[in-house]
């Protein structure tokens, strides 16, 4: 990225220099700006440019004054705080405090503006700035020689999280080259007359040299479609309630259209009216038909399964299309039989279409989650519609969250569900999902479910690739989300911000803003999210450094074995990546350094395997790659979002 030094401006005048679309990162030097501290605290809290708030220590700006404003800033949102080496000792350890609280990466800075020392005693430099608590460690020499250049660039053979370079005309285009060898941002001065030191590019200039043609990308404001975990969820519940239910804010795609198709087949009456479903529900009588279709959904058949265990009046056969009929549903038969359900295919592990026999029975059920809460979504669905009590322990869970929006949409139809978590200290200390050892649910029986009036949430899973491409490639606005919501994947945000991402949410509208910030290897368990793994792993190709995502093994029963699809399209790519045990292993690039290095990834002709997810994942591939990208089945989009090829095609256009 290209960092823009502001200086010598107030603050209409920084207001209106960050306003260029060319600045994608700026320096604000405090020391040279004429600013009040109220316009310091607006100016950080409400950019979503990456900021790096700088205010060098001098014979006019004492350092409890340049402290103060640093404070200000890292307090108000600051991206970055620059620290030189040599500012007072007290002053950084209370402003380092402060930025780690804040989460406010810091940069300690050391310049030389005579000259250039030896390459150990730079390295010496780097290891004092690192002791010193930097997590950016910014090198600047002069240099009088090409020799000088290459000593402070040889500190990128050794060095990670390193901006270094020099000044003076001899040094410029080691302002460039800092780039391609993987510094995570460069300077560039807004107009060749502001130029903060010899040898520093105009931004133009700059942006020119490193991205070309390219235009940065600058979305218009997205609004994402319904949440098919919720809205399937709802319609089920609808479909078994009292009375008649009004959905909000439906959207229309494969999974959740196959619902509907079950909800009708259990003898609920549906209409459809634009974004409003109405659903007259059945009640709970029993289930006569022999059986029953679910589409291509496996979340469906898997919610289904327990519910015909307590509804169907005899065996019901479950069928389905697509790749479901490819899909084992590994675990199936022996957690159902821990209900007293037998399921019966014509494969182990079995497959769709199957049969499901026996009654399902209360009290004490304890299985195991490893393989996934789809099924335990569906036993939390019908353990409440029995005459007995029951309590559901739940060993090693898988997609926590998702069990979660299970029990809120329940609760929203009348159905009350108790739950306790365990784990060992850490989960106790730190509560992160993924450290839940068990859980158990308590479930009375003999509830009913009543007629309700529910919205239905924006989709985290839609959204995760348009935040991608926000952060990689420009900015993006996303309308109609909730960031309050269980959704699993609304663990997006958390891996774009781990990233280094820009991130935002207006209060008034709650549009998101996502924007392109320099981003860093990312280590993530994606266990409780696996669907977030195709766009997390292009996200990761364009992270410098070593990613590592772990829970590859929950994708080999989706659409197709989602692990391998993707370390092929990575592959194909010319990203290094590899597999190792349970976790994915990717060696990422900047869109900057893959850009001079002739890196971008691969065009050419691909496979969907026939998975929506992976058809996004190569959409936003194809933002940074050196040529076009054909898919061969597109199709398959509608699974989920049969509106994601207009909607992207409309955040691109932008641009042309």
């Amino acid at each position: 990225m290209i960092c823009t030094t502001l200086q010598n401006k107030d603050y209409d005048g920084i207001l209106s220099a960050l306003d260029d679309p060319m600045v994608e990162m700026a320096e604000i030097r405090l020391d040279r700006c004429s600013l009040t501290l109220e316009e310091v605290d607006e100016l950080f809290s409400s950019c979503d440019t990456p900021l790096i708030a700088t205010c060098r220590v001098g014979d006019n700006m004492p350092a409890q004054q340049a402290e103060t404003l640093l404070t200000r800033a890292v307090h108000a949102g600051a991206a970055y705080v620059d620290l030189e080496l040599e500012a007072p000792a007290m002053m950084c350890k209370r402003i380092r405090r402060e930025a780690h609280d804040c989460g406010t990466a810091l940069i300690r800075s050391w310049h030389d503006f005579d000259g250039t020392d030896s390459l150990p005693a730079l390295q010496a430099l780097c290891e004092k700035c690192r002791h010193l608590g930097a997590d950016v460690v910014k090198i600047v020499t002069t240099a009088h020689s090409e020799a000088d250049c290459e000593k402070v660039l040889g500190l990128y053979e050794t060095e990670t999280d390193l901006v270094a370079f020099c000044m003076g005309e001899a040094g410029r285009n080691s302002r460039l080259e800092c780039l391609r060898l993987g510094a995570p941002y460069t300077y560039a001065a807004l107009t060749e007359e502001e130029a903060a030191a010899p040898g520093q590019w105009p931004l133009r200039e700059m942006y020119k040299a490193v991205y070309g043609d390219r235009k940065p990308l600058d979305a218009p404001t997205l609004t994402m479609p319904s949440s098919k975990s919720f809205a399937q969820r709802a319609i089920i519940a609808a479909s078994l309630a009292e009375g008649t239910s009004r959905l909000f804010g439906y959207s229309t795609c494969g999974d959740n259209e196959s619902a509907l198709a079950v909800a009708r087949a259990l003898g609920a009456k549906v209409t459809v009216d634009d974004s409003t479903l109405t659903i007259e529900g059945r009640d709970t009588k029993a289930f006569t038909d022999k059986c029953l279709h679910t589409g291509e959904s496996g979340f469906l058949t898997r919610l289904m399964i327990p519910l015909m265990g307590a509804l169907a009046s005899s065996e019901v056969t479950i069928s389905g299309e697509k790749t479901l009929t490819q899909r084992p549903l590994k675990g199936a038969k022996a957690m159902m039989a821990a209900a007293g359900l037998n399921l019966e295919s014509d494969s182990d592990p079995v497959k769709v279409p199957l049969t499901v026999k026996g009654r399902l029975h209360g009290g004490l059920i304890e299985v195991d989650g490893s393989d996934g809460s789809q099924l335990v979504s569906g036993l939390l669905t019908a353990l409440p519609l029995l005459r007995e009590d029951s309590t559901l322990v739940l060993n090693n869970p898988k997609s926590i969250p998702y069990l979660f929006i299970t029990v809120d949409v329940l609760k929203q139809f009348g159905i009350r569900i108790e739950s306790e978590m365990e784990g060992g200290e850490e989960f106790v200390r730190t509560r992160d999902w993924s450290l839940c050892e068990a859980i158990t649910f308590h479930i009375r029986g003999g509830q009913r479910l009543k007629a309700a009036e529910v919205d239905i949430e924006a989709d985290w899973s839609a959204a995760a690739n348009f935040a991608v491409a926000g952060a990689v490639f420009g900015r993006v606005e996303l309308e109609g989300l909730d960031t309050t919501s269980l959704q699993a994947d609304l663990s997006i945000m958390d891996i774009l911000t781990e990233a280094g991402a820009s991130i935002s949410e207006e209060d008034d509208t709650g549009i998101i803003h996502v924007q392109k910030a320099p981003l860093r290897a990312i280590n993530m368990d994606l266990n409780n999210c696996p669907d977030l793994f195709p766009a997390t792993a292009v996200l990761a190709a364009f992270c410098s450094g070593t990613s590592t995502l772990e829970g590859v093994g929950r994708l080999a029963t989706k659409e197709t074995d989602r692990g391998a699809a993707i370390l092929a399209m990575l592959r194909q790519m010319g990203v290094r990546s590899w597999i190792k045990g349970d976790r994915l292993i990717i060696e990422g690039r900047s869109l900057a350094c893959r850009l001079l290095t002739g890196t971008l990834l691969k065009g050419g002709s691909y496979t969907s395997c026939h998975d929506h997810r992976m058809v996004m994942a190569l959409e936003t591939a194809a933002l940074g790659a050196d040529g076009p990208i054909t898919i061969d089945d597109t199709s398959c989009v509608c699974k989920s979002y049969p509106g994601f090829p207009a909607a992207w095609e409309e955040m691109k256009q932008i641009n042309n």
